[in-house]
This record gives structure tokens, sequence and C-alpha cells, in this order.
């Protein structure tokens, strides 16, 4: 069943208004007709089952017909803090991490990190990371879309992570599975957890310096040594097993 997104105000008694490119998407690449059913989520906690029931070139009305409260989403918010990568990998991260259930994704300029964006070319990216967010929220039936934060320092990723309950950090030097388990099933406990990935080249020593002084806790992911674009993926459905 086709997913989209609305804001309270277009939910208005048992009908569901739908504005913008929904509506070209509905009627031109769909070609849906009225009495076909789709799901809209309000962005908070209901997905809505509808029936169109008008078509219009500005606007297309849908019938709430049920209303599944039921969440997808996980008990605890994760944040992704991943470092910049290069070429169009952050593309994929942001789509699989959305899969799994990160909360929100925050790209972090690192002092290995090869990508360096200037303003025109972030304000672009951060266009094009939320529309991919977007869609990995309506293909995966999220209740939210997750947004990706823009891109900060590693000082300014440490900042915000204090305002979290928990993070970690998976890092290469880290030693003891058992250690990291116990921290990983801690998890559960907190409502807000952050997750900081290091770029291709990992995390800076004076990094790691910076993030145990903030009582943030470093695990392993194995004897492996994962790429950037594997290392959040895993520890974020290790998480998602965990919670579920």
């Amino acid at each position: 069943m086709n997913h989209f997104f609305v804001e309270e105000w277009q939910v208005q008694g048992s009908d569901i208004y739908l504005e913008g490119s929904d509506v070209n998407h509905i009627r031109n690449v769909l070609r849906m007709k009225i009495g076909e059913e789709i799901m809209i989520s309000n962005g908070t906690d209901k997905h809505f089952i509808c029936s169109i029931t008008e078509l219009s070139e500005k606007k297309v009305t849908a019938r709430i017909v049920d209303v599944d409260s039921e969440s997808s989403e996980l008990p605890v918010k994760l944040t992704l803090f991943q470092g910049l990568p290069k070429a169009d990998k952050m593309e994929l991260i942001i789509q699989k991490a959305v899969e799994l259930g990160a909360y929100e994704i925050v790209p972090v300029a690192m002092k290995r990190s090869v990508v360096k964006l200037d303003a025109k070319k972030e304000k672009n990216k951060l266009i094009r990371w939320n529309a991919i967010s977007e869609s990995a929220a309506k293909q995966s039936k999220r209740m939210i879309i997750p947004e990706v934060k823009p891109v900060m320092t590693f000082q300014e990723a440490v900042a915000y992570a204090e305002g979290l309950d928990y993070n970690v950090i998976p890092y290469e030097f880290a030693k003891g599975m058992e250690a990291s388990k116990k921290i990983v099933k801690k998890i559960a406990n907190y409502k807000h957890v952050g997750i900081f990935i290091g770029p291709e080249g990992g995390f800076d020593e004076r990094e790691i310096a910076l993030a145990t002084e903030k009582s943030m806790q470093l695990i392993s992911l194995g004897r492996r040594i994962l790429r950037t674009e594997t290392a959040g993926l895993a520890v974020l459905s290790i998480i998602m097993f965990e919670l579920e």
C-alpha cells in the first residue's frame, strides 16, 4: 500500500487532504483512481488507512476507513552521528539507517573526513538527504520522517550529544566484547541514545579523548574492521534486535 505523510492540519475530521507533490505522485505517477486505498501517517503516532474520494489538479481527498495506532517506532530514540564519508555513501547510510529505526541523523565533519562541504553544497546535500529520509520512511512504514540535521563539527556534535541520555562509540581499539554487550543492553534503559561513527579514516585520537572525557562509552564490534557505511548500520541492527 502506498504511504504518504501529512501534517496535523491536513487531517480534518474523517477526511485527509493531500497537496503539493503528493497530488502529482498519486495522479500522474501512480495513476490511482477514486476508491483505491492508501496509507497516510500524521508524522507522530498514527497510520490512517484511507480511501481516495476526490482527485483534482491541486488536491487529493482521502476518507479515513481505519486507524492503526500500533507504533512502528523503536522505544528508544537513536541519533546516528555519522562522520562524513566519501562519494554518495551518505545517501546509502541515511536510507538504511531510517529503515533500521534511527530517529535522526547528524552528519559530522571530523578530523579525518575527506569530504569538505561549502555552504552551497551543504544546502543542496541537505535537501537531497532529507528527501532520501522521507522516501525511506514511506517504504519502511515509519510513523515519523527522521530529520537529517545540518552538518556539525565533532565538537558541536559532542555538545549536542550531551543533551542525550547515553552515547556509544564503536572504536576499533576498544577491547572486550563482553563489556560491549553489557553497554548495548543498557540502551533499553534510556530514552534517547547517540551513536557516533567515524569516517573512512577513523576517529582522531583527540576526538576519542574528548568523547571519553564526556563519559561516552567505547564499544567493540568484533575482530573485523568495518567500513564507515557498514559500522553504523551494524550498530543500529544490533540495538534494534535488543529493543524489539
